[in-house]
């Protein structure tokens, strides 16, 4: 009798684990049994590739961004404050653009061609005297990086050089460049009276690549730092002046777009460097290079490395 008991309740039990398994798998098993219910199909989350480890590079401070998202892509010490030499003339550049009268005529003074010539810096051969449009000097400024330029500009669009760095300051608070202070146009090491490098000049890597993708912004400060020659003719106010960018880059990197060359004993060589392929735009700043013919090998390198990464999405702006 007990086993025929025992079978019987086997047999029960069978049927209900039958029973229940059919209905846990229909769609009336799942409204009855919700815990049995296949989970939602999730939406596909992108996997953001990882980035890996970026070239190594002899620059003491590196930074390379996108310039469509902003992201940023290589940070080697971005935010260490160091001199930046005639990058300078970035900022310069853009105050000019934007607030000088460009079809102003300019002056050429003596302290403006003294300037490199007493400290050996670069200069664009400007003669004093000649009266040249001040949207011209910015090719002279850009291209040769004339020192010269930079003071003949500063006293047109400033009224004096110091009233001029003033602005320059301003604008740097104004863009949020915290790492950043100017104490001339042009970028050359000044000595203190204790005949120390004027320590009120520098920048960052970061701050610079920022400075430089809002420079871009502007088409002719872009149309400017691209051109590898600009020639300028002979006028009843000025000399003719042949003017060539010593940015190599720009004939040896194809899609190279600019931007500026540096150099003095306490910044090294800098530059601060941009291309574009079919895919976007990349920006880039390398301080305190050892050599001259290492930075561009150096930009060549971070462009190439950057070029390859996936092009993510802009960075979800911060809210309050």
């Amino acid at each position: 009798m007990q086993r025929r008991i025992l079978a019987v309740i086997m047999l029960v039990l069978a049927a209900l684990l039958v029973i229940v398994s059919v209905v846990a798998f229909t769609p009336l098993g799942a409204r009855v049994f919700p815990f049995l219910a296949q989970a939602p199909t999730a939406t596909p989350v992108p996997v953001l590739t990882s980035r890996g480890t970026p070239p190594t590079v002899s620059a003491r401070s590196a930074y390379l961004l996108d310039a469509d998202t902003g992201n940023m892509l290589v940070n080697i010490n971005g935010q260490q404050r160091l001199p930046m030499a005639s990058t300078t003339k970035i900022m310069t550049a853009i105050i000019t653009l934007e607030q000088g009268n460009l079809d102003q005529l300019v002056t050429v003074s003596q302290d403006a061609v003294d300037e490199a010539r007493l400290h050996n810096g670069s200069n664009a051969q400007l003669v004093v005297g000649d009266q040249i449009r001040l949207k011209d000097l910015l090719y002279g400024l850009m291209l040769p990086s004339g020192d010269d330029a930079a003071i003949a500009i500063a006293k047109a669009v400033g009224g004096s050089v110091p009233a001029f760095v003033q602005r320059m300051n301003r604008y740097a608070q104004r863009l949020h460049l915290t790492q950043t202070h100017y104490s001339n146009p042009d970028g050359l090491t000044y000595l203190t009276p204790q005949g120390k490098p004027d320590p009120n000049l520098y920048t960052s890597a970061g701050d610079l690549a920022r400075l430089a993708r809002y420079a871009m912004a502007n088409a002719l400060f872009a149309q400017i730092v691209q051109l590898q020659h600009y020639v300028l003719p002979a006028t009843a106010h000025h000399h003719a002046y042949t003017w060539d960018n010593i940015d190599t880059l720009l004939s040896t990197y194809p899609g190279a777009t600019g931007i500026k060359t540096g150099y003095t004993p306490e910044a090294g060589y800098c530059l601060v460097f941009s291309a574009t392929d079919t895919h976007h735009r990349i920006i880039g700043v390398l301080l305190h290079e050892p050599g001259v013919a290492q930075r561009f090998a150096d930009a060549s390198t971070l462009l190439d490395w950057g070029f390859a990464l996936p092009v993510l999405p802009p960075p979800t702006p911060r809210t309050s």
